[in-house]
């Protein structure tokens, strides 16, 4: 046990505790996405959602990115081969979860609108995660 970092269960149980945070993480999937269209989709406040990421990276399952003044998050897979089978089966289910269907449908339909809602115009959509740079902020 000398040195070795031991990943933190209760951490990543809360985290996955709450459906607010098991939403954001649904409407993430494999994309990278701006904080505004987590706020639009899940119609809660912008301070609400940042709480709900920080709590979802501090468990090591998001990274975020700034670009200007938009923050981007990501789903990544927690450091620990437990967690992240844990992880996997989480993210497999609220695929199949009827509300988070119809979240990722909204989510689809802001993002595809000609005309984004005011509060959305000149934000980036959200992107492949793949295709974006691996620069976490912590």
């Amino acid at each position: 046990m000398g040195g070795e970092r031991t990943y933190d269960m209760e951490v990543l149980f809360r985290a996955l505790a709450d459906r607010t945070r098991l939403r954001l993480l649904n409407l993430m999937g494999d994309d990278e996405v701006c904080v505004c269209f987590f706020v639009e989709v899940l119609r809660a406040s912008q301070p609400k959602i940042s709480r709900h990421l920080a709590y979802l990276r501090r468990a090591g399952v998001v990274v975020a990115r700034r670009e200007g003044k938009w923050m981007h998050y990501r789903v990544v897979e927690p450091g620990d081969e437990r967690a992240s089978r844990v992880f996997a089966e989480v993210r497999r289910w609220l695929a199949e979860d009827r509300e988070l269907v119809r979240d990722r449908e909204r989510l689809a339909k802001v993002c595809c609108a000609p005309r984004p809602p005011v509060q959305l115009q000149g934000a980036p959509r959200p992107q492949t995660a793949r295709a974006t740079p691996q620069i976490p902020i912590r």
